[in-house]
């Protein structure tokens, strides 16, 4: 499944309140955030009335919830709120190398987990780095 594409601009005061009252320190900090932000929805394609999603900063411990953007409709008629979610409980197993992937999005999120979703832009950017790394099968490629 491709990635949603679609984008939207941060309200960064919104953002800023956000990070102050989050419990558990965010990754993301005011410093990373430019006042010109914008955030790519992480989620699978998904009907464009659908909520769209981005994460904007993990707690410092990985139980503890994430903050999220979450925004819909386009131009002038665009919402948007700032939440902290639970992440998704779903992990893909692999039996013979016994690893285990974790899906990066929150819990109870629309469409596939993380693992199903490709972003073909950024594959087509970073390329394999041999032919012998070449796969069409997204679980095989590198994860971030």
């Amino acid at each position: 499944m491709l990635q949603c594409t679609a984008v939207t601009r941060i309200p960064l005061s919104d953002v800023l309140a956000a990070l102050v009252t989050m419990d558990g320190e965010p990754d993301a900090s005011a410093d990373t955030l430019a006042s010109d932000h914008y955030v790519l929805c992480e989620l699978g394609e998904h009907d464009p009335l659908a909520e769209h999603a981005a994460l904007l900063g993990a707690a410092d411990a990985p139980d503890r919830p994430a903050l999220w953007f979450f925004w819909t409709g386009t131009d002038m008629d665009r919402t948007h709120s700032i939440w902290t979610r639970p992440w998704c409980p779903a992990v893909l197993r692999n039996l013979g190398t016994d690893s285990v992937l974790k899906c990066s999005f929150f819990n109870r999120h629309a469409t596939g987990h993380s693992w199903d979703v490709t972003d073909p832009l950024g594959d087509l950017i970073a390329g394999p780095l041999s032919t012998d790394d070449a796969s069409d099968e997204p679980r095989e490629r590198p994860q971030p």
